[in-house]
């Protein structure tokens, strides 16, 4: 793909531009965009062919999820974001922005939107769920980086995805692994104040320490913290000591840090009705030697 405004930086004259058309050299797929040689394209040829007819656009929303690998269904326009008004011209949709340079990648020598900018474009029209689905992708790939969220979003202003991509980040953010003694101390405070019985803390059950744990119920509460899952390896243990436990007949439940904040009330009336449950369904249980 080329331009001919790439060509004329290279030396050529309008004259031989437009002989390299009649020759079949160049073949025109937008005022002023070529393709080299055989006019067989690639998506993202087409992608690229876009950009350069609207230049200095760059691939954005949809089309740039695509391109970072934040989606599984191609798109089937081509959405670019461009610092001038353009009329739409389908399958392209231009949209109007100015990119600060941070905002602007180049991916396979196509150039698109961060992956933080192309989510924050993407959040008005996106449901929560699959906001976290790309949150996830961008993380398995490599390409999240939380402190670009946060800058971006402190001078995004009012656009209308900023409140909506926050509220996605917000369960992704690091908390420190210091955290953890606090919110043990809040989460057995709330849970006395609402009647609850006592839990055992930070006992050891067929051989895994459980944070809270009520024996007589054969029921166990984690207290996650996401510095906790740093890693792959981390992540499987604890999904086969939730297994292993509910062999042995003790059901685990997971509360986070930022679920106490958001729902205290919630998650324990949550808990309360696990436990009744579980003094219906089970017999007494031996104690923890």
């Amino acid at each position: 793909m080329v331009s001919a405004h790439q060509l004329a930086e290279f030396g050529y004259a309008k004259a031989t531009i437009a002989e390299g058309v009649r020759l079949g050299r160049l073949h025109r797929l937008h005022r002023g965009v070529y393709a080299v040689g055989h006019k067989v394209l690639t998506w993202e040829g087409h992608v690229m062919a876009a950009v350069l007819a609207n230049s200095p656009a760059v691939a954005s929303h949809k089309t740039a999820a695509w391109i970072w690998g934040l989606r599984r269904s191609r798109p089937e326009g081509i959405h670019l974001t461009a610092p001038t008004r353009r009329h739409r011209r389908r399958p392209i949709v231009v949209h109007f922005a100015l990119l600060a340079p941070e905002d602007r990648a180049v991916i396979d020598g196509i150039p698109v939107t961060s992956v933080a900018r192309t989510m924050l474009d993407l959040a008005p029209g996106e449901p929560t769920r699959r906001l976290h689905q790309m949150i996830e992708r961008a993380e398995e790939r490599g390409s999240f980086d939380l402190r670009r969220f946060d800058r971006l979003l402190a001078r995004a202003g009012g656009h209308p995805g900023r409140i909506k991509l926050r509220h996605a980040l917000d369960t992704f953010k690091p908390e420190s692994a210091t955290l953890r003694s606090d919110l043990e101390k809040r989460f057995r405070r709330l849970v006395l104040a609402a009647g609850l019985p006592t839990p055992q803390t930070n006992v050891v059950v067929e051989g895994f320490e459980l944070d809270c744990y009520w024996e007589a119920e054969g029921f166990a509460v984690e207290l996650d913290v996401y510095a906790t899952h740093g890693s792959r390896l981390s992540f499987e243990a604890d999904r086969e000591r939730a297994d292993d436990l509910l062999l042995a007949g003790i059901e685990m439940i997971r509360v986070t840090g930022k679920r106490l904040d958001r729902e205290p009330g919630q998650t324990i009336a949550r808990v309360a009705a696990h436990l009744e449950r579980r003094r219906r369904t089970i017999g007494p249980r031996r104690s923890v030697a």
